[in-house]
């Protein structure tokens, strides 16, 4: 069994994308976006993902469809669906996300936004196969 205060992990994790469990088929993130980042606009064709914001102050873009996100809001968002989450705030906006199925390299710990932009565009960042 793994268990995490959830909040709390999220909150003391300084990195812009932190894995914290990879299973067969979901994956749960941390994230922290610093004041006037973004995660990026991009699209997961095959995987849905549920975030779940914990603190700061941020705009949701799926599909086009924008919405201000606060500490206790979640956004689902389906497979397909382009997406961007930015930071609005004078804070980190911080959030858990979960994955389905995985979508990050196992236990990978990104930083910064460019270390994960690096690390995917050198395929450094693929999800665990089924063997």
């Amino acid at each position: 069994m793994e268990h995490y205060t959830i909040a709390t992990v999220a909150e003391e994790s300084p990195d812009f994308r932190r894995v914290l469990w990879t299973g067969a088929h979901s994956q749960l993130v941390v994230m922290t976006i610093p004041p006037g980042g973004e995660i990026g606009e991009e699209v997961h064709e095959d995987t849905d993902q549920i975030l779940t914001f914990v603190s700061g102050i941020g705009e949701a873009i799926v599909s086009g469809q924008k919405r201000k996100v606060v500490a206790g809001d979640l956004v689902v968002v389906p497979a397909g669906r382009t997406h961007n989450f930015l930071n609005t705030g004078e804070n980190p906006l911080i959030l858990y996300t979960v994955y389905g199925p995985a979508h990050h390299a196992e236990a990978a710990v990104h930083k910064t936004k460019e270390e994960a932009d690096a690390k995917e565009a050198a395929g450094e960042d693929e999800p665990p196969t089924e063997d």
